[in-house]
């Protein structure tokens, strides 16, 4: 299977500030304290979608024999990463606001269902996973994730729904 490439922004797309960037980076993979005990890293972030990268460690196996990821770090991690692709995509909403006050937005975030479908198991090294956002309401929000072999091999799926005001 081919490695999904992440097709250029057309020229009228809303291209995010480097400080809303780094701000949103620096919120997700160091101020989310679980993020950090995953070891999720941003690799994308544009409003209509994102991507990252989680490195295999000890702590996260589930099947010692098989060396295999726990599925609930599987669940747990694309569960972030839309959370994520909605951060980005408030904040492509409301890119009127200074960057301070969209970021304040993300605290009302919360997952309402989620739903994970494991397709092989997690063995490897380093995956990576994406998520976009299927719909953004005013107060409800759909997502579509998916969790990756290096080689672009889907492992796992997922589709959630948030709360979002």
């Amino acid at each position: 299977m081919t490695k999904k490439k992440t097709p250029a922004p057309p020229s009228n797309a809303v291209v995010f500030e480097p400080e809303f960037i780094d701000d949103l980076k620096t919120l997700f993979e160091q101020k989310i304290a679980f993020n950090q005990v995953l070891g999720l890293k941003i690799t994308c972030l544009v409003p209509d979608r994102v991507a990252g990268q989680i490195a295999m460690k000890p702590e996260l196996i589930g099947h010692f024999t098989h060396q295999r990821l726990h599925g609930g770090v599987i669940s747990a991690a694309l569960d972030a990463m839309a959370g994520l692709a909605l951060m980005a995509a408030i904040g492509a909403r409301h890119r009127d606001e200074p960057v301070a006050q969209r970021l304040q937005r993300f605290g009302r975030l919360g997952t309402i269902d989620l739903r994970i479908d494991y397709l092989w198991p997690a063995t490897g090294a380093l995956f990576e996973l994406d998520a976009e956002v299927l719909r953004l309401g005013a107060r409800v929000a759909t997502t579509r994730m998916g969790f990756r072999a290096p080689g672009g091999e889907l492992l796992a799926t997922g589709s959630a729904a948030y709360i979002v005001s």
